[in-house]
């Protein structure tokens, strides 16, 4: 089992920047493929990005491509997501994820593992 904790979520201007991190303990982190999703009140909570463990792989949501970068550190056990030209469309609590499989999924019923949420504020 791994445990998640999410932080870095903020009040920001949009156009502005944030990196949210996710610090993971427990079973080795690099035993999973990690992602981020988020969920805006009244949503669904749908994907953002994923990246297999090795980090060599990833994907996005088209919404966030070429605006957001998901990376990882193995060796300390922390999930990122930099975010930048953040619209208030990108208002929402973002979680991360941890699944087993070791392929990059989009599905969230494919990640075992979830944290709290960071709340994520963009203004116009």
């Amino acid at each position: 089992q791994v445990q998640l904790v999410e932080s870095g979520g903020d009040l920001v201007q949009a156009g502005g920047s944030l990196r949210l991190s996710c610090a993971a303990s427990g079973r080795p982190f690099n035993s999973y493929t990690m992602g981020w999703f988020r969920q805006a009140p009244g949503k669904e909570r749908e994907f953002v990005a994923a990246i297999i463990w090795t980090g060599s792989s990833t994907n996005y949501a088209d919404s966030v491509k070429d605006r957001f970068t998901i990376s990882r550190d193995n060796a300390k056990s922390t999930l990122y997501l930099q975010m930048n030209s953040l619209k208030p469309e990108d208002t929402a609590v973002y979680y991360c994820a941890a699944s087993r499989l070791l392929r990059v999924t989009t599905a969230y019923y494919d990640y075992n593992y979830w944290g709290q949420g960071t709340q994520v504020t963009v203004s116009s």
